[in-house]
């Protein structure tokens, strides 16, 4: 198959077993802001009770010191990854200050006027400390604090070397069967990648859940949104404003040039815009008045984790390894899958559905062939983002593919129907009906536009008077929830002692011996000079 958008004539591969498929692992980030009982954000310190922001492994904050993160570790099935993740976000509800909700939405609850209001994230006064809130502190200087209360999901998934061996060995061409497993990995993900890239518009369309915002997030910014009622504005056929030009877009990362055809292309961008100083950047100083840094560097990116991208190849860093040294090193681990909306109407941001649904996806790109991206290729993959973004409920709206336009709902039709064995495969591996049963959800959604979440959220919004209203009706319905499912005893002590050793492990980093800070931060400004 040559065709990336035409799954007409697919079929899977014949020797594609169960077996295969078995020793996949998932993991989960989840963000969510801390809300006050008024509904503006929090100003509350992260709680003593959830442990240290720095160094708890599955309790942190993400921008703000009110934007909470939930990250498991990686799991061998869908039911015991939700399981866990509801877990620590039972944990959290119980060390809440008094009057606090978890916003069960992607767009943030009600800010003031003074964006100095929305609190970076604190990490004490170590010196790693101090550069995690400083790189936050240059966030908020280069595109608004603003802009950084957006919460999202983000998937992680791997697939067992027993099926890259397999693929490997199956492969046609010669070359590829003479790399290194390490190496023809990294090559699959990286195909991986590029499809999942190519059909976004399916998953703004399936899983985009932010169709409306609070006006008060748009303050002094241009916007093309209307008036749905007061306090919020929307777009008619929205499904994700998130993934939009209104979530995580900058021009200088857009200019990058940053391309998933191959590792190293992947490392050489990115090591570029570490590197290379940005006008606009430079213009806003390193240091305030005070002499005090406001920004790590002036480069197009400060740190690798600034690039904003739908999916990420991963590697587990070691020791002080950068992401980028990381991958270098031992190739692509996993992928990272970030284009998905918070799901309001799951007490935990995501459900095994879209789970399921996003392993069907993830699979069903790497088994397929995926050519690499030119540059007209990659404006058609921008342009259908967009328009699905902001209007993918539009009846007939038409997406762009190398071959000419097609109409979205048929794309989708066809793009599903190839995923079905891989649903079935992927169910007989799990021994479970979960795959099938989450591809049905995704047939209905794309068969009814109504059955959609954005639809169904655009519904209740208006019922409900307002985006604010909305979240804080679902913001009591999840507080009750976890009022009612408390801990396993076994799992609250587990817990208890994790926040308590992450306490220990910063204070014991902050008792020794560091450099100053300025030195610390040195060879951050300096990187230029090393290219």
């Amino acid at each position: 198959m040559s065709e990336p958008c035409n799954a007409s004539t697919y079929t899977q591969p014949a020797w594609l077993k169960p077996i295969h498929l078995q020793g996949m692992l998932r993991g989960i980030e989840r963000e969510s802001l801390r809300m006050q009982a008024n509904g503006f954000l929090s100003q509350q310190t992260h709680p003593q009770g959830l442990g240290s922001a720095l160094t708890h492994p599955h309790i942190t904050t993400d921008y703000s010191e009110a934007l909470l993160e939930f990250i498991t570790p990686p799991k061998k099935s869908i039911p015991e990854v939700l399981h866990f993740l509801q877990d620590l976000h039972s944990f959290t509800y119980q060390h809440l200050p008094q009057g606090e909700s978890l916003w069960s939405l992607s767009m943030p609850c009600m800010l003031d006027d003074q964006e100095d209001h929305i609190p970076l994230a604190q990490y004490g006064n170590s010196n790693m400390g101090q550069f995690k809130t400083l790189y936050r502190r240059g966030l908020g200087v280069r595109y608004g604090r603003r802009m950084q209360t957006i919460s999202g999901v983000h998937y992680n998934l791997s697939f067992p070397d027993a099926l890259f061996e397999q693929l490997q060995q199956h492969d046609r061409n010669p070359e590829y069967q003479q790399l290194s497993l390490q190496d023809y990995r990294s090559l699959r993900y990286f195909g991986l990648i590029r499809n999942f890239i190519r059909r976004i518009p399916m998953v703004m369309y399936l899983l985009g859940a932010s169709p409306t915002v609070c006006r008060c997030f748009v303050t002094d910014r241009q916007h093309n949104l209307q008036p749905l009622n007061k306090g919020t504005l929307y777009l008619p056929d929205a499904t994700a404003l998130r993934m939009g030009r209104l979530g995580y877009q900058n021009s200088a990362q857009r200019a990058l040039g940053i391309h998933y055809n191959n590792l190293a292309g992947y490392l050489a961008g990115m090591n570029n815009a570490i590197h290379q100083p940005y006008p606009e950047f430079q213009a806003l100083g390193l240091d305030d008045a005070n002499g005090q840094p406001i920004q790590i560097n002036d480069h197009i990116l400060q740190i690798e984790n600034e690039y904003y991208s739908l999916i990420r190849p991963k590697q587990p860093p070691q020791g002080n390894e950068t992401p980028s040294q990381a991958l270098a090193a031992r190739g692509v681990a996993y992928v990272e899958l970030r284009a998905v909306d918070v799901n309001p109407y799951s007490p935990i941001g995501i459900n095994k559905d879209s789970a399921a649904f996003l392993e069907i996806l993830a699979l069903y790109c790497l088994m397929t062939d995926s050519p690499e991206i030119s540059t007209q290729e990659q404006d058609l993959i921008e342009q259908n983002q967009e328009n699905t973004v902001n209007t993918g409920r539009q009846v007939d709206l038409s997406i762009q593919t190398l071959q000419g336009k097609v109409k979205l709902q048929d794309w989708m039709v066809q793009q599903l129907d190839a995923m079905q064995s891989y649903a079935e495969l992927l169910d007989v591996a799990q021994h479970s009906t979960l795959y099938r049963d989450a591809l049905a959800v995704m047939q209905r959604r794309c068969q009814d536009v109504t059955q959609t979440l954005s639809a169904q959220m655009l519904q209740q919004t208006i019922a409900l008077g307002g985006t604010w209203n909305f979240g804080a009706h679902l913001a009591a319905q999840y507080r009750e929830f976890y009022a009612n499912h408390p801990l396993r005893t076994e799992t609250q002590q587990q817990l208890e002692q994790i926040a308590l050793h992450s306490l220990a492990q910063q204070q014991q980093l902050e008792a020794q011996p560091q450099p100053d800070f300025s030195e610390y931060l040195r060879p951050y400004r300096t990187l230029v000079e090393n290219i």
